[in-house]
């Protein structure tokens, strides 16, 4: 049985502050376990913790730090299935589902720490001086990657182990040499207790500092103060945030603010417009029906890639390809949501969307409190129910609301008159991580209708897709996680990849400095054998 604490570097304390409990979504009880919010008092002592780590840290050989990665993700592993039934009591999640994500997690420690063997992240630039230039010598000039310092990595509710205590956010983060606060999210404590303990295990058998890395509750009343005095505290340089656009923007605002402003990352809002082509439905609009219905119900539609607009022109193929889309969705079943908080927030966006005259409810619903589960005491479970609406494309370009996310089993068919009408509507949708292009690439007017899609939505989405899925992110360096605004607010960022790791750093240069005293990155001799650009060229 795992007791509820504040997790503070490697010890375990139960705090006088508000204590909070975890729901099981599939009932709407509580687990049983009490778990307690993090004190100021706490919060400003990790910080302090962070920071006094930091020295140390940050000097660690790439190969003792690569070392920590892996002793992560060894660790995490051997949790084995206590932290996917953990997981699955919190969230609702299905067991196979949150096996793909709790290996997904392990693979992104084992990923950084072969990308910081590597070495070339630290973009290590050399422009040797020239004493003797006139009218004025040339200074010996080097520069490359450092860590900013501590960082706050604000835990998802969707994403229990790739998003939270040993996310992406964190992994990328140590991977740079900075240590990290976790503040975790209150839908999955008990998850996030068990992979912290994975990861202060690491830290230890590593002999790091213990301010390397902490995890603190967050939850009740000290929800949300939480994170703000870790945003707000003068010892973290920057954070990583995943969830709602509300919550980004204000975690934002409050970096932003600081008399030392710093960077927040905040993955947020999203809808990934799939553009499906008159050449494609024609080909194969049964195995695009099965495919979208299943990207659209993938864990519940609570993927920040779920596909959230589809737009069509109007022809039998296309009348075909919804009845299919409608006729799936029919036939599956109530879902469970990761908290009654969002389903709330399900049914209210849906409520929103279809006040729109002209948007069409075809399938879904309905969501009433009486159409749920409940047990003897009465608890109702967070469910929700697959739902497909339909509307045209004057109603989407006129209702700013239908361009916005509805973050669950929802997905808005928008059918358009003509072609054109899709390169329009790809210049109106906002920013989002991915687009979608659906083509027959045997087509030649497909082909040149993708083409003009492609770049009309090139500037507004992080990632183009092509004749797949918007749903799963491959960890690997090409990927973008990110995108324009509202996907994120910092969108030459991504948070999966190599460029998730840069998030953490800073340039420096070093001039007409010491040999011994430069790193080891802009030393001549190279002993890391990595790629430099010398004198403006590769070496």
């Amino acid at each position: 049985m795992i007791t509820g604490f504040s997790l503070l570097a490697i010890s375990k304390s139960i705090s006088t502050a508000t204590r909070f409990d975890a729901i099981n979504p599939a009932t709407g009880a509580p687990t049983g376990i009490a778990y307690h919010a993090a004190s100021p008092d706490e919060v400003a002592a990790a910080a302090q913790a962070a920071a006094a780590a930091f020295e140390t840290y940050r000097q660690t050989s790439l190969t003792d730090r690569a070392a920590f990665l892996d002793r992560c993700a060894a660790n995490i592993a051997e949790l084995g299935d206590l932290l996917i039934q953990t997981a699955s009591s919190e969230t609702g999640l299905a067991a196979p589902r949150l096996a793909g994500e709790r290996d997904r997690t392990v693979n992104q420690f084992r990923y950084f720490a072969n990308l910081i063997r590597e070495a070339s992240w630290v973009d290590a630039v050399i422009d040797h001086g020239d004493p003797n230039r006139t009218p004025m010598p040339k200074p010996d000039l080097r520069r490359m990657r450092r860590p900013l310092g501590p960082i706050a990595v604000f835990g998802a509710s969707n994403f229990p182990l790739a998003y939270s205590a040993g996310g992406g956010d964190t992994a990328s983060a140590l991977a740079a040499g900075c240590p990290v606060i976790v503040k975790g999210h209150p839908s999955h404590p008990g998850t996030g207790e068990l992979v912290a303990a994975a990861i202060t295990r690491a830290v230890q058998q590593s002999g790091l500092p213990t301010g390397t890395y902490s995890y603190l509750h967050a939850g009740g009343s000290r929800e949300l103060e939480v994170g703000k005095e870790l945003i707000t505290h003068p010892a973290i340089k920057a954070a990583g945030f995943t969830g709602s656009l509300n919550g980004g923007m204000a975690l934002a605002r409050l970096g932003a603010s600081r008399p030392d402003p710093i960077p927040v990352f905040s993955e947020m809002g999203s809808v990934n417009p799939v553009f499906i082509l008159p050449g494609a439905l024609e080909k194969d609009h049964t195995g695009l029906a099965q495919r979208l219905h299943a990207s659209f119900t993938n864990s519940t539609g609570q993927m920040c890639t779920c596909p959230g607009l589809v737009f069509v022109v109007r022809s039998p193929a296309a009348e075909s390809f919804i009845r299919l889309l409608d006729d799936l969705t029919t036939k599956t079943d109530v879902m469970t949501m990761l908290s009654p908080k969002i389903r709330e927030s399900f049914l209210r966006r849906l409520g929103e969307i279809e006040k729109i005259p002209a948007v069409r409810r075809i399938s879904g619903g309905p969501h009433e409190r009486s159409t749920m589960q409940g047990d003897h005491d009465g608890n109702i479970g967070a469910f929700g129910r697959p739902t497909l609406l339909i509307t045209d494309f004057a109603a989407f370009k006129q209702h700013h609301t239908l361009r916005e996310e509805c973050f669950g089993p929802e997905t808005l068919v928008v059918v358009c008159d003509k072609a054109d009408d899709l390169i329009a509507a790809a210049g109106i949708v906002e920013g989002s991580l991915t687009g979608t292009i659906c083509i027959d690439a045997a087509s030649a007017s497909d082909t040149a209708l993708a083409a003009r899609i492609q770049s009309t939505l090139e500037p507004r989405v992080g990632r183009l897709i092509f004749n797949g899925v918007p749903t799963g992110v491959e960890v690997a360096s090409a990927m973008v996680h990110g995108g324009p605004y509202p996907a994120t607010n910092q969108p030459h960022s991504s948070a999966v990849g190599s460029l998730a790791l840069q998030r953490w750093c800073r340039p420096v240069c070093f001039q007409n400095c010491p040999d011994s005293l430069l790193p080891a990155e802009l030393k001549e001799a190279n002993p890391l054998g990595i790629r430099r650009l010398v004198d403006g060229r590769w070496a």
